[in-house]
């Protein structure tokens, strides 16, 4: 069994280290608070896990802990916002609480934002519409590790889109996934155990299926939602089209094969036409299509249908996006997060390099 951790300990020791790599108060709690939401909701491959390599990021002066974060074009309804090389787990609550605002005033509003880092969690940022009671539309492009139907190059990222509605009596729908098959993340979550991935993951540096989890590090690539164009990879490659078309296309960031890497020792890709990675905002205010109890009501009315429909022989019933994550989220806030030790191993060479105390297990 893996150790456990408090949230309130792991949230103390990640915004320490934000503090100690130059970000101010507010920067610090916005990045721990994004950045801990992925693993209070079960997605541990983008919480705490990823601490260490954002810190990487900033030793190699690819983020900017001080960030000027700015408006670069704006109607009533849209904007562009320049991140300065920002944290991601910043810049993204910034252009999706901009978002909010416009719609706000004009019922709907849509930010791209350019010169940005990896934001987390999709789902976290679409969620923040909904305590306004609107639609929230979140997406980012990320470097490229996925290679397009019939193609043996990569040329998209897993490139994420998340969907949050809100209900009434029941939490929000939220729709949070990868456009490819499975998440990158989920894939270093099996590099770390030592675990095959399942069939349908992944291809070769020949371009041949393969379900040896370290095949990106031998010049394979992750594949498009669907696996094969048999099981629909093609609708999996026109979706993270679609992302990076938003993220990047539409405010001026890197795109496809250009899109800045994770990992630091990743070389950079050469002739970036862009700034920085991209990322796409929408929020939608219920009331500008009708009143916002009604809506409500019919969410629960449809939640409530599909609970009680059907299911197949072992299931007991069919499961609402969004739903195990909130599920998780309770779990987790009351019992703790369970860490890997080599995530243990990261936390407490940042705590050594830092002069901090590691978070004690639970």
């Amino acid at each position: 069994m893996l150790p456990l951790y408090s949230y309130e300990d792991l949230f103390s020791f990640a915004n320490s280290v934000f503090l100690k790599i130059g970000c101010n108060d507010e920067d610090a709690i916005t990045a721990t608070q994004t950045l801990l939401s992925a693993d209070l909701r079960g997605v541990d491959s983008h919480g705490i896990a990823r601490l260490i390599g954002y810190v990487r990021l900033w030793e190699n002066k690819r983020v900017n802990a001080k960030p000027n974060i700015s408006i670069i074009h704006q109607t009533p309804s849209t904007a562009v916002v320049d991140a300065d090389r920002a944290l991601g787990l910043v810049s993204a609550p910034y252009a999706m609480n901009l978002a909010i605002q416009k719609a706000a005033s004009v019922g709907t509003g849509w930010v791209s934002v350019q010169n940005s880092n990896h934001f987390g969690i999709a789902g976290y940022h679409a969620l923040l519409a909904v305590q306004e009671d609107m639609i929230g539309i979140a997406m980012t492009n990320a470097s490229a590790l996925v290679a397009p139907t019939y193609a043996n190059e990569r040329m998209l990222g897993t490139n994420p889109i998340a969907v949050a509605v809100p209900a009434g009596q029941y939490p929000p729908f939220v729709a949070d996934f990868a456009t490819t098959t499975a998440s990158n993340g989920k894939l270093e979550i099996l590099q770390r155990i030592n675990e095959d991935c399942p069939s349908g993951w992944l291809q070769d540096a020949d371009g041949m299926p393969t379900q040896n989890a370290a095949a990106l590090k031998e010049g394979g690539a992750l594949l498009p939602l669907g696996g094969d164009k048999v099981h629909g990879s093609h609708k999996g490659y026109m979706l993270g089209s679609i992302v990076d078309i938003f993220s990047a296309i539409l405010s001026g960031a890197n795109y496809g094969p250009w899109v800045p890497p994770f990992p630091t020792y990743i070389p950079m890709p050469q002739n970036m036409p862009g700034k920085g990675i991209g990322h796409f905002f929408g929020a939608m205010r219920i009331d500008a299509f009708r009143p916002a109890m009604d809506f409500k009501k019919d969410m629960d009315q449809w939640i409530n249908r599909f609970k009680e429909a059907k299911t197949t022989s072992g299931h007991k019933e069919v499961i609402i996006p969004g739903e195990p994550e909130k599920q998780m989220e309770e779990e987790r806030i009351k019992n703790g997060i369970p860490l890997l030790q080599p995530v243990i191993e990261d936390l407490t060479q940042l705590a050594q390099k830092f002069s901090l105390q590691v978070p004690p297990s639970m």
